[in-house]
């Protein structure tokens, strides 16, 4: 049997994920982190993007979109306090694809730095969801 370590994905709304996993790997601020179990104890903040968890013995992995939060990785468990998390499967490609062109067209029509700001930060979002429905395809078989 596969080391596991106990893994909860959790966000304001709901708890999207508890269980085991043989590795996790998350959307860190300063890059991608994969986590096995008995990590160094850890803290830090996630960007918009895919988790990806390895379930023991099975081949498919479990997709959760993340738009931003806080990771915490303890020797027995993993804790990912989510902004907003969703779950692979439920992300809706054509609402993601028309928030990216929004947010691009609103990065055109900037009426101050604030705006900028704030149309970089969904359109950071949006094509955080559309990789993670690319990955999701991929492990779906056709």
């Amino acid at each position: 049997m596969a080391m596991t370590v106990h893994v909860d994905v959790v966000s304001a709304e709901t708890a999207l994920f508890s269980g085991l996993a043989e590795v996790v790997v998350v959307p860190g601020e300063m890059g991608e982190l994969g986590i096995y179990p008995r990590h160094a104890p850890l803290i830090t903040r996630i960007k918009p993007g895919s988790v990806r968890i390895k379930l023991p013995n099975q081949n498919e992995e479990v997709l959760i979109y993340v738009s931003g939060g806080m990771l915490e990785v303890q020797p027995g468990m993993i804790t990912i306090l989510a902004d907003t998390a969703i779950r692979g499967a439920d992300l809706d490609e054509a609402r993601s694809l028309e928030a990216k062109r929004a947010a691009e067209e609103a990065m055109k029509n900037r009426t101050s730095d604030m705006d900028y700001a704030h149309a970089q930060s969904e359109l950071a979002e949006a094509v955080a969801q559309l990789h993670a429905i690319q990955k999701l395809r991929k492990q779906i078989p056709h």
